[in-house]
């Protein structure tokens, strides 16, 4: 699973020209999931993004997490996130999870954001063509990659 975390002032997502998710100060969390991903998977990354704490504090240093600030979530689905494009200039998505599979575990990770965190969680739409805005704080960018932390 790969979580792309932006910290953002504001951000939103249209679909449609309705929009789906609007945040303020939080995270925009870009969503990719895997085949080889479980429940388990999110669950731990879900965990590790609520207790990043990279707010700042009074003494303007990254050290409060989204829970410390009071701040939202918006997630969005994004299996470009898998992409691989070592090869040729046409990337390859076929490290991304089946379409059924990535959005069980993206429901997954909506539904403990609200009801285990207790998080304002607002979305995008699974497979839709969607329009995001933001206003990035800092800018300030993190990639979470399962493989990588959960070793």
């Amino acid at each position: 699973m790969r979580l792309l975390i932006q910290l953002v002032n504001h951000a939103s997502v249209t679909v449609d020209d309705r929009v789906t998710g609007s945040i303020d100060k939080g995270y925009l969390v870009f969503v990719g999931v895997s085949d080889s991903d479980t429940v388990e998977i999110a669950d731990k990354m879900l965990k590790k993004l609520v207790n990043l704490r990279i707010f700042k504090d009074e003494n303007d240093k990254t050290n409060l997490s989204i829970n410390d600030v009071g701040g939202s979530l918006l997630l969005v689905s994004q299996f470009t996130l898998y992409a691989d494009a070592r090869k040729g200039n046409r990337p390859s998505f076929t490290g991304a999870g089946a379409p059924d599979h990535a959005n069980a575990l993206y429901e997954h990770m909506i539904s403990e954001a609200r009801n285990t965190y207790s998080l304002n969680t607002q979305t995008g739409e699974f497979g839709a063509d969607m329009k995001v805005s933001l206003e990035n704080d800092g800018p300030f960018t993190i990639m979470l990659d399962s493989d990588e932390i959960l070793k």
